[in-house]
């Protein structure tokens, strides 16, 4: 797996997104957030969240549909509880991921941020696949952006009181001690 000159991972599956713009100029990328989705909610596989993200969604579908179908969001990476990866939107892009948030002080994340769904839940642990797909992209992230080296945040953690994703269910230190083992770095 590498990140090619489009800012596009290889060996992955693309399913480009319309809701992401240009990021403001000269702005590093120097934030990697990880979100946890599902939909239905506590549901998991189907193409519900490729077609959230290209706003396909069928809001008849499923009652809690009818409450987001609306909604113009997208993230850059999805990694399904398998361990395929999804890429809806470039990493030199603005994805639509964070919302009203802010880190060590700067706010709108969106404008220096990478955002990472894992398919699942606050509640259920999240899987092997999942934490080893991540231990994969994360470096290359970091060797391609090193400004994002060493910055990573739930989003509970940059929207407090708004979002509690991806939720006590993800094991942070499991996640530092494998980025710590293959070089690296939460």
């Amino acid at each position: 797996m590498e990140i090619a000159a489009d800012h596009w991972l290889r060996s992955v599956r693309h399913c480009p997104s319309p809701n992401c713009n240009q990021r403001p100029e000269a702005t590093d990328i120097r934030l990697i957030v990880i979100h946890g989705i599902s939909l239905p909610p506590g549901e998991f596989g189907g193409s519900w969240v490729d077609a959230f993200f290209t706003n396909t969604l069928d809001s008849s579908a499923h009652p809690y549909f009818t409450e987001i179908a609306h909604l113009a969001v997208s993230a850059h990476l999805l990694i399904r509880r398998d361990g395929e990866i999804v890429q809806y939107v470039p990493f030199d892009l603005r994805a639509w991921h964070a919302g009203v948030s802010s880190y060590q002080g700067q706010e709108n994340c969106n404008d220096f941020s990478i955002g990472i769904e894992l398919e699942g839940t606050d509640s259920l642990a999240y899987t092997d696949a999942q934490y080893a797909q991540l231990a994969r992209v994360i470096p290359l992230l970091n060797a391609r952006y090193p400004a994002s080296f060493g910055h990573i945040a739930g989003h509970s953690e940059i929207a407090p009181g708004r979002k509690t994703d991806p939720g006590p269910a993800f094991d942070w230190l499991r996640l530092h001690e494998m980025l710590a083992t293959d070089g690296g770095t939460a």
